[in-house]
């Protein structure tokens, strides 16, 4: 229903003309071939749920997530590899996808490090006292 009602304003808002810049910037990036009327935008939109799952899975303790979770950040992690590859190679070039999947790797990488911690594979992280002066 958002989508749609998103859709529609973005429809919309293409058909005015005016002879104001930022009238005229906004209708050309409506119209660009990564603009919001081509899948090259709101598939990395919709990716982005992929990192704010990410994120609030750091919140949990490691303890308390399953193996298959892990699993699942292995397969996101190589996921998202072959995307940034794709986000630079394909014409034109989409920074947007590029930068939700450097974001996610960025992310899954860290929960398959908590794992490893947990499983006694890297040293656990050593946390400073702040010194007194």
């Amino acid at each position: 229903m958002i989508s749609a009602c998103i859709l529609n304003f973005v429809l919309t808002i293409g058909r005015y003309s005016s002879s104001s810049s930022h009238v005229a910037s906004f209708k050309a990036f409506l119209n660009s071939p990564v603009g919001p009327r081509t899948s090259h935008f709101w598939g990395p939109i919709a990716n982005w749920g992929f990192v704010a799952a990410g994120l609030a899975d750091t919140k949990k303790p490691p303890e308390m997530i399953k193996v298959l979770d892990y699993y699942f950040a292995a397969v996101m992690c190589t996921y998202s590899l072959l995307f940034m590859r794709f986000a630079w190679m394909v014409q034109p070039r989409n920074y947007l996808l590029l930068a939700c999947h450097a974001s996610n790797e960025t992310v899954q990488l860290y929960q398959l490090s908590r794992w490893a911690r947990d499983q006694g594979y890297l040293p656990p992280v050593k946390k400073e006292e702040p010194s007194s002066l």
